[in-house]
Order: C-alpha cells, then sequence, then structure tokens
C-alpha cells in the first residue's frame, strides 16, 4: 500500500509538472483546450468502443461461449476513458494507448497471462455453473 501511495504522488507530481511545464510553452488556454479536448474524447471512444464491445459480449454468451477477449477489451476501454478524462498528459498518453484496438490487442495477451496466473495462485477463483 505504500508504494502504491508514493507511485501515485509521483505521477501526480510528473502530471502536475508537465502541464506547467507545456502551459509556459504554449499558454494556459491551449492546455486547458487540450484538457477539455481529450477529456471530450475520452467519451465519445469510451462510449462508442463500450457498446461494441458489450455487444460482441452479448454475442460471444448467445453462442454459448464465455467472453474473455471481450471482457479484457472493456476493461481496457473503461480504463482508457477514464484515463482521457483525468487532466494531465502522460494519463492521456496511457488512456489512448488503452483505447487503441491495435494496442490494445497486445496488452490483452499481457493481461489474460497476468490474470491466468492469479487464476492459478487462487487469488481468483473461476466457477462454471
Amino acid at each position: 500500500m505504500r508504494n502504491f501511495l508514493i507511485g501515485f504522488l509521483l505521477f501526480s507530481l510528473l502530471e502536475i509538472g508537465l502541464l506547467v511545464w507545456i502551459g509556459s510553452h504554449i499558454g494556459v488556454w491551449w492546455v486547458l483546450f487540450l484538457i477539455v479536448g481529450t477529456a471530450a474524447l475520452g467519451l465519445i471512444f469510451g462510449r462508442i468502443q463500450g457498446f461494441e464491445t458489450w455487444n460482441r459480449a452479448l454475442r460471444s454468451m448467445e453462442r454459448q461461449e464465455v467472453p474473455t477477449a471481450e471482457v479484457t477489451d472493456g476493461l481496457c476501454i473503461i480504463i482508457g476513458a477514464i484515463l482521457l478524462i483525468l487532466p494531465g498528459f502522460i494519463s492521456d498518453v496511457i488512456g489512448l494507448i488503452l483505447l487503441m484496438p491495435f494496442t490494445r490487442n497486445f496488452l490483452k495477451r499481457k493481461i489474460a497471462n497476468i490474470l491466468n496466473k492469479m487464476v492459478q495462485k487462487g487469488v481468483i477463483i473461476y466457477r462454471r455453473f
């Protein structure tokens, strides 16, 4: 927990420092415009891709398949949209990486490996009814 708090504090300080540095180069109004613009992009792309993923998950469940790819897609989309909505350029870059399908596919494999390890260790319990 302590490492998480230190990491969160450092991340926040980097975000603020980058906002101030970019603001001193391009101006405060442009920074505010970029923050509002990326928040709007996060809302738009999160909603569009979220509904597409939801529909794909419903179709796979109708075929009696477990929608594992759709669940990891949805997780990446939600986190990416939230990061785009939050003010800051570092979080925006991470959010865009999570929202782009071609970069998300690489991350989905990593997330699936992590989840599989957690299931094997018993951290996550999977039951089929």
